[in-house]
């Protein structure tokens, strides 16, 4: 077993598409709908890891970010944002503040996927690409920490 992982994205499809190229690599996935479900759940679930859309209905990903990092218990959960957000729309400073570890832009290759989440598992932090910074970010990017 590679670790446990909490998949929380409103869509349904995208939530399925995760889970199925995470469980094909042997992690354990537990999924919830919106940051609100992922608040609920997450101290029963215990996650090695946290992907998190950034537009979701009723607690968006940041502000769920930030909730986790406010709670002793999953302040230290790698956290990844798996968004389709243009460049425009993403806030590379208020990721970092509020304690993302890493960024995957959608539409995302599945091997760059799990790779993400192996490296953020295994305590090694890293994302598709720094928002905000000029540097470039996608699919077919270097893995490189968020911060």
């Amino acid at each position: 077993m590679s670790g446990r992982v909490l998949v929380v994205d409103d869509d349904k499809a995208i939530r399925q598409l995760i889970r199925v190229n995470l469980e094909l690599e042997g992690f354990e996935v537990v999924t919830a709908v919106d940051g609100a479900e992922c608040l609920e759940i997450v101290e029963r679930v215990r996650p090695d890891v946290i992907t998190l859309d950034l537009v979701m209905p009723r607690l968006d990903g940041l502000r769920t970010a930030e909730r986790l990092r406010a709670r002793e218990r999953t302040r230290d959960v790698p956290l990844a944002i798996i968004s389709a957000c243009t460049r425009s729309e993403l806030d590379g400073e208020r990721m970092r503040v509020a304690g993302v570890d890493a960024f995957l832009a959608k539409p995302f290759d599945p091997t760059g996927l799990v790779r993400l989440v192996r490296r953020l598992a295994d305590g090694t932090p890293g994302g598709s690409g720094v928002p905000g910074t000029g540097e470039p970010y996608g699919a077919d990017s270097a893995v490189r920490p968020l911060g």
